[in-house]
């Protein structure tokens, strides 16, 4: 225990993160094991996790709320791609419904995790955020809901010539509240999907809006709400009309995905016809809106009612694709020569991902390397007993995954209780597997990342499913199986589990 630590206590479960996986993990745990006590911590004042941190204008899903929600909780807007204070409202009413907002403990974070095997648990050193005071939560689970990026602090390449520019220069991830940009000239550079939700809700008032792009993204408008929920709750009822397009629409996602992946040409005709149709008549739609990748290489851009296009149509918002040569006291100076004056420049040029919510663990005295271990079933890491971490879709709505990790990790404790083992262990068979990236998935926050993420193996378990159709496949058969180890503390401190089953690594 760390010599700085305080008091002790005890909880079979440790949720890491009060946003909409922690909170959606935690439903289920309370629904199907309500003799388990869990426990919330949120590092953070608030819950809600992303739709509570992020504040600039416009900020929204870019899936549909019907496959975004919870299966659990119907969502009963008609507006399918929902703006952030819909979202973080619906995620808070879920928590005070089922009292899960009485179990979540704020200000506090999770500095490391060490699990003993002759204890079957894990030792979890905590700081309050206040006081700086340090205590040790015990728990023989720990789940990682903490998502997948840093919540201190945006990713913004170096521009040369920063310094010089008067006006202010904003990562969304820090938006200000009493910034004024009305009436100002505003640059935003990146093209991913916050800049494409700032542009139109920013043109809006600013005297003009510039994307400002080193490739283009693609964009795909879809509807704002959702006609075919309509028609089905008027006949079959919110709850049925609900689960009825929930199953449509993540079939559909499913179908694009695989569209785009078998017939990338095909697809990529398809999304520039839609943008040619919503832009100016002879605009250049392959030198701002063709990109250099395939269709879902990287997450593609959705536009509700193609907003994106409206004010590049009304004159209010343009698209420039160059590199940037540096910053100038009045804006951006690009190589080609071109300069784009500015009052305000927007940085939405990504995130700073990271693997297992930024603590460290350690089991039985080893410390845990996340890139020298195996994915297992998406869920767990090779070697690393009674540990689950939530990680979503990137061509899916997050959300879809936390429900069947939540029903799967339910069902195993259960299979663990009637047998009376307290730890599961992955452990991979073959020494020589294959090991592939955490995700195969080009967009730059992930690559630049990839050196601190768990890989996926060369076959099942140990493959990321790339669909939640996939995933449900995997996750509703058995718990069990000879690549997850069970045991049981035994008195004196011994393990039922051999040294082999112990050894980290991959597996």
């Amino acid at each position: 225990m760390d010599a700085a630590a305080g008091h002790q206590e005890f909880i079979d479960v440790l949720i890491v993160g009060a946003g909409v996986s922690g909170i959606g993990v935690a439903y289920y745990l309370q629904r199907d094991h309500p003799g388990r006590r869990y426990l919330i911590v949120e590092a953070r004042g608030a819950s809600g996790g992303t739709w509570d941190l992020f504040r600039y204008p416009g900020v929204r899903s870019d899936s549909d709320l019907h496959t975004f929600g919870y299966e659990f909780r119907p969502w009963r807007s008609e507006v399918a791609i929902a703006d952030s204070a819909s979202i973080l409202a619906y995620v808070r009413e879920t928590a005070a419904e089922h009292g899960i907002d009485r179990n979540i403990r704020y200000h506090v974070t999770v500095i490391s995790a060490s699990w003993s095997s002759s204890d079957a648990q894990w030792s979890v050193t905590v700081q309050d955020a206040a006081t700086g005071a340090r205590s040790v939560i015990m728990c023989n689970w720990l789940l990682c809901a903490a998502g997948y990026y840093r919540y201190d602090e945006g990713f913004t390449p170096r521009f040369a010539g920063r310094e010089r520019f008067a006006g202010p220069v904003i990562h969304p991830q820090h938006w200000p509240e009493d910034l004024d940009y009305a009436g100002k000239r505003v640059v935003v550079i990146g093209s991913g999907a916050t800049a494409v939700t700032l542009i139109p809700a920013m043109a809006r008032t600013a005297a003009h809006v510039t994307m400002l792009q080193r490739t283009p993204s693609y964009v795909l408008p879809v509807p704002s709400r959702d006609a075919v929920n309509a028609r089905l709750t008027a006949w079959f009822g919110a709850s049925r009309g609900y689960s009825m397009t929930r199953w449509i629409n993540a079939s559909r996602q499913v179908v694009l995905w695989r569209f785009c992946q078998k017939h990338p040409k095909a697809a990529r005709r398809l999304i520039r016809y839609l943008n040619a149709r919503m832009l100016p008549e002879d605009y250049p739609v392959d030198e701002h809106f063709n990109p250099p990748y395939d269709p879902w290489d990287q997450r593609m851009c959705i536009v509700p009612d193609g907003d994106l296009f409206r004010v590049i149509r009304d004159g209010k918002a343009s698209v420039v694709t160059g590199h940037i040569e540096t910053f100038t006291e009045n804006g951006v100076q690009l190589l080609d020569g071109r300069r784009l004056e500015a009052d305000i420049i927007v940085t939405a040029t990504g995130l700073n991902v990271q693997a297992l919510g930024g603590m460290s663990l350690t089991v039985d005295g080893s410390p845990v390397h996340a890139p020298d271990h195996f994915i297992y079933k998406g869920m767990m890491l090779s070697g690393v007993p009674n540990f689950v971490f939530v990680f979503g879709y990137t061509n899916a709505s997050w959300t879809l995954k936390v429900g069947s990790l939540s029903e799967h990790l339910c069902r195993l404790l259960t299979y663990m209780d009637s047998r009376g083992y307290d730890t599961a262990r992955p452990v991979a068979a073959d020494q020589g597997m294959t090991a592939g990236p955490f995700l195969d998935f080009q967009a730059g926050y992930i690559k630049r990342a990839l050196d601190r993420l768990p890989h996926q193996g060369s076959r099942a378990p140990w493959r990321v499913s790339p669909t939640h159709r996939a995933d449900a496949r995997q996750l509703r058969k058995r718990v069990d199986g000879p690549e997850l180890v069970f045991s049981s503390a035994m008195p004196g401190g011994s393990s039922a589990g051999s040294p082999e089953e112990a050894r980290l690594g991959h597996g």
